[in-house]
């Protein structure tokens, strides 16, 4: 069997120009650009990477992006006013603060203090709740990402078996909703699930989502199945997926490699997410 290999950076290309085209006739109606803040607490290096990738990703499309740089020594209640001053600055749409953070600064709190109108990253309670109810706007971007490479691919999600490993708030639990309001029958697996293997060989989609590099193995894979590696490790100075990509060549129908895959498209539905909060803020 001929594998599809998803070429994420040109199908992210190819939607990054459909949001530029957006913008340019908002800028054209005499409208702002949207904008987005980016808020990085510490000096990470990579970190700092996908910060300024995001930027670049921003300029690109013609929207504004604002770096606020914080230093490690950072304390929750001084994050937390920053985020209060930016929920309340009319010129910024979308808003995202880059994980991880320092262990003295909770996660749950600084998300839940991020205007869900704002929610540029979609990790707010409330943006959950709505993703559960089926009425969320703006989605987790990761998950968006495995849905557009689906379409792009003419992936029938209806009625199919997709099993997702890994119930993360950012990748696992978001895609198994969104395959269920698409009409899978989703099985969501976790570091629990009996038989593991087994399960994955039902999957005419299967999404890995773990950060355990090679986990899933050729024989895991169904025939013909779609499959979405999100997991990225560097193994001996390499990024390696969770999925044995050279095992599962030639059984999987479709799948996503560690470089160029879901990566760029992730990136492009934070775009996405700050252009449509843009529109819902100002009603354009």
């Amino acid at each position: 069997m001929e594998t599809q290999v998803l070429d994420g950076q040109a199908l992210a290309q190819k939607i990054r120009g459909e949001l530029a085209s957006e913008v340019d006739s908002l800028v054209a109606s005499g409208h702002r650009p949207p904008c987005l803040s980016v808020v990085l607490v510490g000096d990470d290096p990579a970190s700092r990477s996908y910060i300024k990738g995001k930027q670049r990703a921003c300029g690109r499309v013609g929207m504004d992006s604002i770096e606020r740089l914080l230093p490690a020594t950072t304390s929750e209640k001084e994050l937390l006013h920053l985020l209060s001053e930016l929920n309340a600055d009319d010129g910024i749409d979308g808003i995202l603060v880059q994980l991880p953070l320092p262990e003295a600064i909770s996660a749950s709190r600084v998300a839940a203090a991020i205007d869900p109108a704002k929610d540029a990253d979609a990790l707010h309670p409330i943006t959950a709740g709505r993703l559960l109810a089926g009425t969320a706007e703006l989605i987790s971007c990761t998950p968006l990402g495995i849905l557009a490479a689906l379409d792009h691919h003419g992936i029938q999600m209806e009625g199919q078996n997709a099993v997702v490993i890994g119930r993360s708030q950012i990748v696992g639990k978001p895609i198994s909703l969104l395959l269920q309001q698409r009409n899978a029958t989703v099985t969501m697996c976790h570091s629990r699930t009996r038989d593991l293997p087994a399960v994955c060989r039902e999957a005419d989609i299967l999404v890995a989502a773990v950060g355990q590099p090679r986990m899933v193995q050729a024989d895991w894979i169904k025939p013909g199945a779609a499959v979405m590696d999100v997991g990225v490790t560097e193994v001996d100075g390499k990024l390696v997926g969770d999925v044995d990509f050279e095992g599962a060549d030639g059984i999987a129908g479709l799948i996503t490699p560690s470089r160029r895959g879901i990566g760029p498209l992730t990136i492009t539905m934070l775009l996405r997410n700050t252009l449509h909060a843009y529109r819902s803020r100002k009603n354009v």
